[in-house]
């Protein structure tokens, strides 16, 4: 499966796990940020309006994501 990634030219994020013989290279960095990400969207979900979708137009959906983002944040 990794094969086939990096034959499209992309690399793989997530680290290989500890009892492999073969251990491959991973950007640190650049998995840490996909955590962070991650973690945020695992959050953003637990809003029920958010999760479910209750606002019709796109624009009341937007709102409710940046008022449910900034609460996140600021917590």
């Amino acid at each position: 499966m990794i094969q086939r990634l990096e034959a499209q030219g992309k690399t793989a994020v997530i680290p290989p796990k500890r009892n492999r013989k073969q251990q491959r290279e991973y950007d640190k960095v650049l998995y840490k940020a996909r955590h962070l990400i991650e973690n945020f969207f695992a959050k953003l979900k637990q809003y029920r309006a958010i999760a479910t979708r209750y606002d019709k137009r796109a624009v009341n959906f937007l709102g409710a994501i940046y008022l449910a983002a900034s609460v996140i944040w600021l917590n």
